[in-house]
């Protein structure tokens, strides 16, 4: 007796056609500066509901079973834009972030929270720095947070949580958590010069 054995075609995961259109489009916003990027993700999560822990859970489990990029080490960003870009197309979002460890091995790195838990990670949220995070928009509460303007020049952020910058100086390095003008800016240089 003999038992028929074929290998599955590649990309035929648990995933469908929407699963793989979220990858493909993750992989196409990776490759867009952060400002940009977080445009879109601000966009792309209007009129979603929160993500639970186990919805963003069974999305993450399908995007790495799916992506052998995308469940590799180096393919954070593709597959917390996927992840998210999925759970959207299914009507909820969890909270998109990006920024660095804080533990060894300190490096930047993307991840969805969902619940105040982080999904998929080994890196527990303490570990783990943010410095954009785009939300689901809650009653009284802003949803996106972080610096990066398509020119790099860390303009103006969307609207920083309570206490989000402190002890980094600020997303852009400059003591500053993205909330002020290039007026103000000048105005501090004019008064160091006088």
């Amino acid at each position: 007796m003999t038992t028929e054995m074929t290998m599955p075609r590649r990309g035929a995961g648990p995933g469908g056609l929407r699963l793989r259109t979220a990858i493909a489009a993750a992989f196409v916003l990776a490759r867009c500066k952060p400002g940009r990027l977080r445009r879109v993700l601000t966009w792309c999560r209007g009129g979603a509901r929160p993500a639970s822990y186990g919805e963003a859970l069974e999305v993450y489990e399908a995007v790495v079973a799916t992506s052998r990029r995308c469940a590799g080490r180096y393919g954070c960003l593709p597959r917390s834009i996927a992840v998210a870009l999925a759970c959207r197309m299914s009507g909820v979002w969890p909270d998109w972030c990006a920024g660095v460890r804080t533990a060894p091995p300190f490096a930047p790195h993307a991840w969805v929270e969902a619940g105040g838990r982080t999904v998929g990670e080994q890196a527990e949220r303490a570990d783990l720095r943010p410095l954009l995070v785009v939300t689901t928009v809650r009653e009284g509460m802003a949803g996106e947070r972080g610096d990066g303007d398509d020119d790099g020049s860390g303009g103006e952020a969307g609207a920083d949580g309570p206490g989000w910058a402190d002890g980094l100086g600020g997303a852009d390095g400059r003591g500053s958590a993205g909330g002020g003008s290039s007026a103000d800016g000048g105005a501090r240089r004019a008064g160091r010069a006088a």
